[in-house]
C-alpha cells in the first residue's frame, strides 16, 4: 500500500531539497559575475535582466513564505501581499528620506504638509527601518493570527478574512491623507546606505541579498519542516481536532509559523522595491495574493521548492505576456489554475514524484 500523501509531503519531498537548494544557489550566484561582463560578451548579463530575476525570486521567497501556512499548516491565506507590500513600504520609507535629505519627501510637500507625520519619525535611519520592515508585518500577523485562531477561525473563513484585511489595508493606503503617497505610493529612490539605487554594483549587492534570504527561508523552511514542529503543522492542517485530543494546542503552532511567514514577506518586499524602484497601493491588491497562491498550488504545496519553481513559472510567463500578448495574460492564468486543479493536483513537483504515489 503506498504512503498517503501527508506522509509524502512531509518526509519524501523535503529530501530533494538540499541538493535542489545547492543547485539553485550555484546557478543564481553566477548572474552578478555575468553583469560586470561587458555589454559586447556573449555571455554578459543586463543590469535589467539582473533585477527582472531579483523580482522574481522576492516572489518566491513570498511563495516559500505561503508554502509554510497553507502547504504544512493547512491555512489558505488570501492575504500575503498585505505583509510583503508593508514590508516594501517600510523601506520605501527610508529611501524616501534619503532622496528627500533634509527636507519632506516629495510628495508631501506637493500635498503642502508642514511636517512629518508621527510615524516617518526616524525612518532616515536604516537600522529603524528595518525593525519597521520586521516588526510592523510580524506584529499585523500577531494580532490577527492571535484572534483570528483563538476564534477557531479556518477553513475558508479564514481566507476571506485575510482576503478582507489585505483590500482593507489597499484601501487605507490609497488614501492621500494617511501620509504613504495615496495613488503613486512612493517612487523616486536615488540613494541606499549612500549608494546610488540605479549603480550596478548596488543591482548587484541587491540580488546577492535576495539569494541570501531565499536560500534562507528554504533552510528554515527545511529545518522546520523535518523537525518535530513540522510534522505537528502536518497534523494540524490533516486532523486539528484529533491532535488537540491527543493534548497538543494548535493555536500556539499556527500563530508561530504564522507570524514567521508574514516576516519572511515583509523581507522579500524590503528587498523587491529597491530593485523595482517603486512601491504603490496595487501590491496589496487581493489579486497579487491570489497569485501567490498559484504559484504555491503549480509548484507543489508541502514541497518548499516546488513554489519557488511555481513562482518562477508563473512570473516568468507573465514577463512575456505582458510584453507580447498583454489582453491575454488573466486568461492565461485562469488557465493555469484550472489546468493546475484538474491534472496536477500535487503540482509540478509531483510530476518527479509518480514512484511514490
Amino acid at each position: 500500500m503506498s504512503q498517503p500523501l501527508t506522509l509524502t509531503l512531509a518526509r519524501r519531498a523535503p529530501r530533494s531539497v538540499p541538493i535542489l537548494l545547492g543547485l539553485l544557489l550555484a546557478a543564481l550566484l553566477v548572474l552578478p559575475f555575468l553583469a560586470l561582463l561587458p555589454a559586447t560578451h556573449p555571455l554578459a548579463v543586463s543590469t535589467w535582466m539582473l533585477t527582472l530575476v531579483g523580482k522574481i525570486l522576492c516572489y518566491a521567497i513570498v511563495a516559500v513564505a505561503l508554502d509554510l501556512v497553507w502547504g504544512y499548516a493547512g491555512m489558505l491565506s488570501l492575504g500575503h501581499g498585505l505583509f510583503f507590500a508593508l514590508g516594501g513600504y517600510a523601506m520605501g520609507m527610508y529611501l524616501m528620506r534619503q532622496a528627500a535629505g533634509d527636507g519632506l519627501p516629495a510628495f508631501m510637500s506637493f500635498l503642502s504638509w508642514s511636517e512629518l507625520p508621527w510615524f516617518w519619525w526616524g525612518t532616515q535611519h536604516f537600522a529603524w527601518a528595518l525593525v519597521l520592515i520586521v516588526m510592523v508585518p510580524g506584529l499585523l500577523a500577531l494580532l490577527f493570527g492571535w484572534f483570528a485562531f483563538r476564534s477557531k477561525i479556518k477553513g475558508v473563513y479564514f481566507s476571506i478574512m485575510t482576503q478582507a484585511l489585505t483590500f482593507a489595508g489597499m484601501l487605507l493606503f490609497f488614501r492621500n491623507e494617511t501620509g504613504f503617497g495615496g495613488n503613486n505610493g512612493f517612487t523616486g529612490f536615488t540613494t541606499l546606505l549612500g549608494f546610488s539605487v540605479t549603480a550596478t554594483s548596488t543591482r548587484i549587492a541587491l540580488f546577492i541579498a535576495t539569494v541570501l534570504l531565499l536560500a534562507a527561508s528554504l533552510g528554515v523552511g527545511y529545518a522546520l519542516a523535518k523537525s518535530k514542529f513540522g510534522r505537528i503543522l502536518t497534523a494540524v492542517r490533516d486532523a486539528e481536532n484529533r491532535l488537540t485530543f491527543c493534548g497538543y494546542d494548535p493555536r500556539g503552532f499556527k500563530l508561530l509559523v504564522w507570524t514567521l511567514s508574514a516576516v519572511l514577506c515583509g523581507l522579500a518586499g524590503a528587498l523587491y522595491v529597491p530593485q523595482v524602484g517603486i512601491i504603490n497601493p496595487g501590491e496589496m491588491s487581493p489579486t497579487n495574493s491570489i497569485e501567490a497562491a498559484i504559484w504555491v498550488a503549480l509548484g507543489g504545496r508541502g514541497t518548499l521548492i516546488g513554489p519557488v519553481m511555481g513562482a518562477a513559472l508563473v512570473n516568468g510567463a507573465k514577463s512575456i505576456f505582458t510584453v507580447a500578448m498583454p489582453e491575454y495574460w488573466q486568461l492565461f492564468l485562469g488557465l493555469i489554475f484550472i489546468a493546475v486543479t484538474l491534472f496536477l493536483p500535487r503540482g509540478v513537483t509531483g510530476l518527479f514524484r509518480k514512484g511514490d504515489q
